[in-house]
């Protein structure tokens, strides 16, 4: 019995921290992955506009699923012309065409699809297989829009959090989360807030919304979920 004991809690050892392992090995073969491509079409002459694409905060380990197939693939593929995008950038419906233009441009046809080809340095585009899994996983892991008109107040009291969120992402529905968890969220997305504000120049223009943090965590915890 005292043996059996032994045994299992072996087992339970052995086999309790492999998914975070598993999922961590992942993230740091990804973020290589990332990284070196990254180096490449950050020193080449179109730098300047790719770089401001997408705000460059998104890691690897920061993926939903990190170690899925489907985010090697999203590290494989979106990175070859701008910063790692975040799934919940968009709801759900809108994921299918953005994944169908970006690829038929990283087939080299299409609006700017010769350019992406050239700056892609012999990079590949994803199969239909490959494509399908990407959408899945990309709808899987969107964003839940807000049903704006549970919100009049978006344009006064709340718009702050209008003006600074949906730069980079569809508006969230406030009541999604739980007040404690959208502190952790605003505090994430600090540095894409400070970068969005710069994109239009580099000094401040005249009646430009001030992206104030106070100011959208206070309207999206009053609205917060139970």
């Amino acid at each position: 019995m005292f043996r059996c004991c032994i045994l299992l809690a072996s087992l339970c050892t052995l086999s309790g921290p492999q998914p975070v392992a598993a999922a961590d090995a992942a993230s740091h073969a990804n973020q290589q992955i990332i990284d070196a491509v990254q180096a490449r079409w950050s020193t080449g002459p179109q730098a300047g506009w790719l770089s401001r694409i997408l705000p460059p905060t998104m890691t690897a380990a920061a993926l939903p699923e990190p170690d899925s197939p489907a985010a090697t693939l999203l590290a494989r593929y979106c990175v070859q012309c701008h910063h790692l995008p975040s799934p919940a950038m968009h709801h759900p419906d809108k994921w299918p065409k953005i994944v169908g233009r970006m690829v038929v441009r990283m087939r080299g046809s299409g609006n700017r699809g010769a350019l992406m080809k050239h700056m892609m340095g012999g990079g590949g585009a994803p199969d239909e297989e490959e494509v399908h899994m990407l959408i899945g996983y990309l709808r899987r892991n969107a964003q839940k829009p807000i049903d704006v008109a549970r919100y009049p107040d978006l344009d006064t009291r709340g718009r702050s959090f209008r003006d600074a969120c949906d730069q980079c992402h569809v508006l969230p529905e406030p009541s999604s989360r739980p007040a404690r968890e959208w502190r952790r969220v605003v505090q994430r997305m600090e540095d894409n807030m400070t970068w969005m504000n710069r994109i239009v120049g580099s000094t401040p223009q005249r009646g430009e919304p001030q992206l104030r943090r106070q100011d959208i965590l206070g309207y999206l915890e009053s609205k917060a979920g139970r």
